[in-house]
């Protein structure tokens, strides 16, 4: 049976922005191993993603477009950058990570897996499905 939420414990989103500044500012104080694979995503979420707007909150990275709303949101911890995909249960193929909502996730620990033909695709799915309003 799924949890029920707490009474006055729901979240609310994230000021969006067009400004990039805020993101590029979270990502240098991210551990420097990870800099790089968290640039390179940052990078490919830009390119494959039109009019998107950003915000930080919760030291989260998030990503999203006025039609679908939050779309992806990105935790650098010690060793891994998730990439969190919150319309990603809708994906034909989705992420392997995350079994309830909609919210589905992967685990990038090296510039060679954010390469992954896959994680592209994931990408790019999420501008077509809605996100967290």
């Amino acid at each position: 049976m799924p949890k029920a939420p707490k009474a006055g414990a729901t979240r609310k989103p994230p000021e969006p922005t067009d400004s990039h500044a805020e993101i590029e500012d979270w990502a240098r104080k991210v551990m420097p191993d990870l800099q790089p694979v968290v640039a390179r995503l940052d990078e490919l979420i830009r390119d494959r993603l039109d009019d998107l707007q950003y915000a930080v909150k919760w030291k989260k990275a998030y990503y999203g477009t006025s039609d679908h709303g939050w779309v992806i949101e990105m935790v650098a911890y010690d060793v891994s950058v998730n990439v969190v995909f919150h319309g990603g249960a809708d994906f034909p193929s989705p992420p392997p990570l995350g079994e309830t909502g909609r919210t589905r996730y992967v685990k990038l620990r090296s510039l060679e897996e954010v390469e992954q033909p896959q994680v592209r695709e994931w990408i790019e799915q999420a501008g077509r499905f809605p996100g967290w309003t």
